[in-house]
């Protein structure tokens, strides 16, 4: 995986274009591409399409950083995989110019969007929610590729990401100690004199708190999960604990069954091994409804099942990724045709201009946009103009079959993860040693 920070860009917007596209760090350009645009003119066409805004707001652009491990991709990956992002992040409406820079010990890429997008001229809004969402594309698409995680540099955006993975790792690495410690003490107050022997150090008051080595911030044991209150821990310790954490979201249909022989917290806590055992019980009970309720009586049947779903969601994502690409490249055809229309006049008046000189002078931006749009075009393939509303209403209507088709993918996804847990069920179930006929003759009667 990657780290990834994004910036404003609220002035100097060429300075910035032209940073990105430094040839000394993107082998002289061989590592620079662009979309909805062309990266040569990029300032000019994204200016184009700020103006056009319907809140013009303070930014001008977002500036976005994907930096990678050294020495374990190589720039042609690393430039790919920062198309993609920026096509998942952009969704096709946002003109963006790409660059890859090979110049430093770590490659990573530059990613400049336009702030506004060009299909219905709405600001892009750059938060919290958005830029994880960012960092969820990115981690995704760099497990793909089987990349490992960078951590982000001091002061960038990045570090809420490290900060909040720092944490994460911080009350699992507690977790763990006190769950190695419990079977050893008898009780709380030998835990956390055993802690401390362990480098953590003890914050008492209304609630116990401990500070993980290497850490900052203090971490109250009841924030870490219902297992590990000063009252539960208590309880473990004296193998009274009944309970573990809260019985997870999955449980109001088909979860998993716990493997009760392996599960550390069923060695320490009887309670726990019997709430799993009841637990495991349920979940079988669902799991043969679930297959009863299908139709599906041999194992086979489930593995024929589970066959079919996938590849109704692999079709589907198919049909959605086609969808999605025939949609990208309708909102660059109606911009560009948008463009030429406006300043074509502009630029039939520059050929007829005694001075051409003076009158491109004068109306330079004009000139390029349309020099811009026409070369577009052509590159499309197109020779003959289609009427721009026609395409609009294809556009809308491309947008509903890509709403449906997300839809039914959702439900697909959904449905795969269901047979998963139905199938693993079934595997560990019939993995359990089965009873003699004559203990079972016993049980019945």
């Amino acid at each position: 995986m990657a780290v990834t920070k994004i910036k404003p860009v609220k002035s100097t917007l060429s300075k910035a274009l032209d940073y990105i596209q430094n040839p000394d760090k993107t082998d002289g350009k061989m590592l620079v591409s662009s979309f909805g645009c062309s990266y040569e003119t990029a300032d000019i066409e994204f200016a184009f399409t700020l103006s056009q805004a319907l809140d013009k707001g303070n930014n001008l652009a977002h500036h976005l950083i994907q930096s990678f491990e050294p020495g374990e991709v190589d720039y042609e990956k690393a430039h790919e995989i920062g198309r993609q992002l920026a096509d998942a992040v952009t969704k096709g409406q946002h003109e963006y110019v790409l660059t890859t820079h090979i110049d430093k010990g770590h490659i990573h890429n530059h990613i400049i969007f336009c702030a506004v997008n060009f299909v219905d001229h709405h600001k892009y809004v750059s938060n919290k929610r958005t830029y994880y969402g960012i960092r969820n594309i990115s981690d995704r698409l760099c497990r793909e590729n089987g990349l490992s995680v960078v951590v982000p540099e001091k002061g960038s955006k990045g570090k809420n990401y490290a900060a909040y993975h720092k944490e994460k790792s911080a009350k699992a690495k507690l977790k763990i100690a006190i769950d190695t410690l419990i079977p050893q003490v008898n009780s709380f107050e030998e835990l956390l004199s055993r802690l401390q022997g362990l480098g953590y150090e003890i914050k008492r008051g209304k609630y116990v708190s401990c500070l993980v080595p290497g850490q900052e911030r203090f971490t109250r044991l009841k924030t870490i999960g219902a297992d590990y209150t000063e009252d539960a821990i208590k309880e473990r310790i004296e193998g009274k604990h009944t309970r573990a954490a809260k019985v997870p979201q999955a449980d109001r249909g088909v979860s998993l069954l716990i493997d009760i022989e392996n599960s550390i917290k069923a060695a320490q806590s009887r309670g726990y091994e019997q709430w799993a055992k009841i637990h495991n019980l349920k979940q079988a009970a669902k799991t043969y409804n679930f297959l009863t309720t299908h139709g599906i009586e041999q194992y086979g049947d489930l593995t024929t099942k589970i066959a079919e779903v996938q590849a109704a969601s692999g079709q589907a994502a198919e049909a959605l990724k086609d969808v999605e690409a025939r949609l990208s490249d309708m909102a660059v055809l109606i911009k560009n045709i948008t463009t030429y229309q406006k300043t074509k006049p502009s630029y039939d008046a520059y050929r007829r201009a005694k001075d051409r000189g003076s009158y491109r002078a004068a109306h330079e931006r004009d000139i390029i946009l349309y020099e811009a749009a026409v070369k577009a075009i052509k590159g499309a393939g197109i020779s003959k103009l289609p009427d721009i509303a026609a395409l609009q209403t294809e556009y809308a209507k491309l947008q509903e079959r890509k709403e449906a088709l997300y839809a039914d993918y959702g439900k697909l996804k959904k449905q795969v993860k269901e047979y998963d847990v139905i199938k693993r069920n079934i595997d560990s179930i019939l993995r359990q040693p089965r009873e003699p006929e004559q203990e079972k003759g016993k049980e019945r009667e």
